[in-house]
């Protein structure tokens, strides 16, 4: 067999229809990211890159968490050390990640923004360092630049209800921005009811809104009074991490009455917690969907599991990771009452559990509607199903369980402004899984449909489901 260059334009594509498909459809699409957690003052102000540490490493947890499990130095990864020896310390690493996703990330990186195609190692490092710094301060280079460089169109950034939406605001009257910034509206503050530092968030809300909050009611009005205020700034989508699904129980007495105990110093038990979780999903479900926003729940993240650093860092640094808890029952029972009371809006439901990709798969079905193409959709592979592997299983089990070609695709999911790589690396597997049931006659040769459906699940379905 003849060995195939490293990373060249067939990348992940073994097959003449595979690269067909990718050539002339998938590469040429733009980008709908409907979920990151890019910084958009970052983008508003549009300054440079202070050098390539800052643009590769500075935000990127899946690449300090790789570093950490290869022994460096915790002043290399989140500390204190020259942004050259963090550079450094990631290159050595990188060059022994076989198989690893991320030494396909960072090449398609290093391809896509900077041209640059031998493989970074500690041998390479220096020289790639210098070339990258150098365009680094080329306007080029800058935020905005990058993602028109990706063809980025629109882009949704998590945004807690206190946010004031300021570099929105300014994206908005910047007229030579292409690119479109909506917040996602993000409550996970407000339905976190047994974490530290709830009755704060409560008292900022209130401060925020100007409206007192003695009650469960109160709250809902002063969370009423950010959507409106998201919606007015182009928000169309609320995103929920949810670590796991209430034990649902739907009691707005006993919901009212927790809150109530909490704001007086209280504490709770988890059962009074789930039935104020539960209350509070349906009534926001409600709000969305009077508004025709899309409701996103990622599930099933076990998050700061590692005390000692969360007291260090803080949360989303790279100690997450997969729960086992059971959804299937209660998450049913809460779309379930969502639809009866005629407050389920489009929803898509991400798993990070491979053994509740079936749950999800199957659920979604349970409540689709007519006249609305895949209300629900199973959310693209998230964290650490974002591979080769999770993310052909993951089409192959949305072809199989519902329609593939009204997928929304893929989202990069990511605080690095050089992750959208993440989306070629998405469709160069989905033309390569596509080319091999068309090869093996489980789908007519039809390159007119083939090419649409690509298109459709690249950037179509999605611009359609958001807007």
């Amino acid at each position: 067999m003849t060995m195939k260059p490293f990373m060249d334009e067939e990348f992940l594509l073994t097959g003449n229809l595979a690269s067909q498909l990718y050539h002339e459809s998938a590469e040429q699409m733009p980008i709908f990211d409907y979920h990151s957690h890019l910084d958009a003052q970052v983008l508003a102000e549009n300054s440079p890159f202070e050098n390539l540490t800052h643009l590769l490493l500075a935000n990127d947890h899946y690449k300090w968490r790789m570093m950490l499990t290869d022994g460096v130095e915790e002043e290399l990864i989140r500390g204190n050390a020259p942004d050259w020896d963090k550079f450094l310390a990631y290159a050595r690493v990188l060059q022994g990640a076989i198989g690893n996703p991320l030494y396909h990330w960072t090449h398609l990186e290093l391809q896509r923004v900077f041209g640059i195609k031998e493989p970074l190692s500690e041998q390479t490092a220096k020289s790639i360092w210098d070339e990258c710094n150098e365009k680094l301060k080329s306007p080029e280079y800058r935020p905005q630049a990058l993602l028109e460089r990706f063809q980025v169109r629109t882009i949704y950034t998590a945004e807690g209800p206190l946010s004031v939406l300021k570099a929105h605001q300014q994206l908005i009257n910047q007229p030579p921005v292409k690119l479109r910034v909506r917040p996602a509206f993000s409550p996970d503050a407000a339905i976190q009811i047994d974490q530290p530092g709830f009755s704060a968030f409560v008292g900022q809300l209130s401060e925020l809104t100007g409206k007192p909050i003695r009650g469960l009611g109160d709250l809902v009005d002063a969370l009423e009074n950010r959507i409106d205020y998201f919606h007015a700034v182009g928000c169309r989508s609320a995103d929920h991490r949810l670590p796991d699904i209430p034990a649902f129980r739907l009691d707005e007495e006993k919901a009212d009455r927790a809150l109530k105990n909490v704001l007086s110093g209280q504490p709770i038990k988890r059962k009074q917690a789930d039935i104020y979780r539960s209350v509070l999903l349906v009534k926001l479900g409600l709000l969305y969907a009077r508004r025709n926003w899309v409701q996103q729940y990622h599930i099933g993240s076990l998050q700061n599991t590692n005390q000692r650093m969360y007291a260090l860092y803080g949360a989303d640094v790279g100690f997450d990771s997969v729960s086992d808890a059971p959804i299937a029952e209660n998450l049913s029972k809460l779309l379930d009452t969502q639809e009866r009371m005629m407050s389920l809006p489009k929803t898509i439901l991400y798993c990070i559990n491979p053994a509740h990709s079936y749950v999800v798969g199957s659920m979604i079905g349970n409540f689709q509607q007519s006249n609305t193409q895949s209300k629900l959709q199973m959310g693209p592979p998230w964290r650490f199903h974002h591979q080769r592997d999770g993310i052909q299983s993951h089409l192959r089990l949305l072809a199989n369980l519902s329609l593939l070609n009204r997928s929304i695709g893929m989202t990069a999911d990511s605080r690095s402004f050089v992750s959208f790589s993440r989306h070629e690396y998405f469709r160069r597997i989905l033309c390569e899984v596509i080319g091999v049931w068309v090869t093996y006659g489980e789908f007519p040769n039809d390159i007119s449909t083939l090419l649409g459906i690509v298109r459709d699940i690249c950037y179509h379905n999605a611009v359609r489901y958001f807007e």
